[in-house]
């Protein structure tokens, strides 16, 4: 059985959880950038948590199936339809007839949006994960974004017909993805660097998303961050989340295609609970930062870095 790609959209890619423990070989976890949605759609398909689904950017695929499948989308509000009439909505479970399309258009809210079918994505598991990495060529299929044309070998499980109309009656609430952002940041590795006035400005300034951001980091615009001297660091360790300050003084946030180290001093990282609103972060957004004590997350059972 195969997905066939009727159009590609901006960019699609395949993504799970990622692949862990290749850091030290310069090889970056990639996966999707928001875990909330990816999780959802999993769980609302009774998928395998670390299943692979389609992640799609700013403007959706349409997509074609050789055979009836379940299918369902998460994450941002791409306008999606069955064959540009009938539409549907996010967090539901569909049914998509042998030969027709799920369209997605411009995204009307949020960025990125997730696809998949109750069922599997078959392409071959690299380093333990069936992620894209774009950078490196790797995994995913053929180490690329999608193309027109493209089929996709995918299985489709069998389900008995009681348990398709379960699943044809769940349904998940999905977020409304607001313009301003509170993104929650434990202060370090480095912020015995910055002067306090610098600190001051970065949590208490609001902060614009410019139009130079993706999967691997989002550069904002804003008031500069004062150091006391250089922000240039012996390259050390970055995780998703980090924040290095530039020479110029103002923060880029590292996201899933991130560089595994880096030179510019970390003034703070995100927790983990908030990554999810950076990843449907649009260039305009305003993005304002609030400190958080580790020691407070830690006595609620937050996890507070990496997905």
């Amino acid at each position: 059985m195969h997905m066939k790609v009727l159009q590609a959209g901006a960019l699609t890619t395949i993504q799970d959880r990622g692949r862990v423990g290749y850091l030290e070989y310069g090889i970056g976890a990639s996966g999707v950038m928001d875990a909330l949605a990816y999780n959802q759609l999993n769980e609302l398909l009774e998928n395998d948590p670390a299943e692979a689904v389609l992640e799609m950017t700013l403007f959706g695929a349409r997509l074609q199936f050789d055979e009836d499948v379940l299918i369902a989308y998460t994450g941002a509000d791409m306008n999606a339809s069955f064959d540009d009439v009938i539409p549907i909505e996010r967090g539901r479970v569909y049914k998509l007839r042998k030969g027709k399309s799920i369209c997605f258009g411009m995204a009307k809210s949020g960025v990125r949006a997730y696809v998949a079918i109750a069922g599997t994505i078959d392409v071959p598991i690299v380093m333990g994960s069936k992620s894209t990495n774009l950078k490196c060529a790797l995994g995913g299929f053929e180490g690329r974004k999608l193309q027109n044309g493209d089929e996709i070998p995918v299985t489709s499980r069998c389900h008995s017909e009681a348990k398709v109309r379960r699943l044809l009656e769940k349904s998940t609430k999905q977020p409304a993805y607001e313009k301003k952002k509170r993104i929650r940041v434990i202060l370090g590795p480095q912020e015995g660097m910055f002067l306090q006035e610098g600190l001051d400005t970065f949590l208490g300034t609001e902060y614009t998303v410019s139009t130079e951001c993706d999967r691997m980091g989002i550069r904002l615009d804003g008031a500069p961050i004062w150091a006391k001297g250089s922000t240039d660091i012996i390259s050390d360790g970055i995780v998703m989340g980090s924040i290095q300050v530039t020479s110029a003084g103002l923060p880029i946030i590292m996201m899933a295609e991130h560089q595994t180290t880096g030179g510019y001093a970390k003034i703070a990282t995100v927790i983990s609970e908030d990554l999810p609103k950076l990843a449907q972060a649009r260039p305009g957004d305003l993005i304002c930062f609030e400190k958080v004590e580790i020691e407070a997350l830690q006595k609620k059972g937050w996890k507070l870095f990496g997905r």
